[in-house]
């Protein structure tokens, strides 16, 4: 592989080459991207819901607790 890009012009290697590779795989890349970018979103709407969840019934269990105390 080497020899093959040996002879070339330095903008065949560093400029068509991965632009060619952007058309091709252009796609591909981008929903890959776009799928780990909807999981993490996925992942903090995940923990964000947990995270309310466990701070109503703690507010639901502590009010609870203190109304049997009286």
């Amino acid at each position: 592989m080497r020899e093959i890009f040996a002879g070339l012009p330095w903008w065949v290697k560093w400029i068509a080459v991965p632009v060619i590779a952007l058309v091709v795989f252009g796609g591909l890349i981008a929903s890959v991207v776009g799928f780990v970018i909807g999981l993490l979103f996925k992942v903090l709407v995940f923990v964000a819901l947990v995270g309310g969840l466990i701070y109503v019934v703690r507010k639901f269990m502590s009010n609870s607790s203190s109304r049997s105390d009286w």
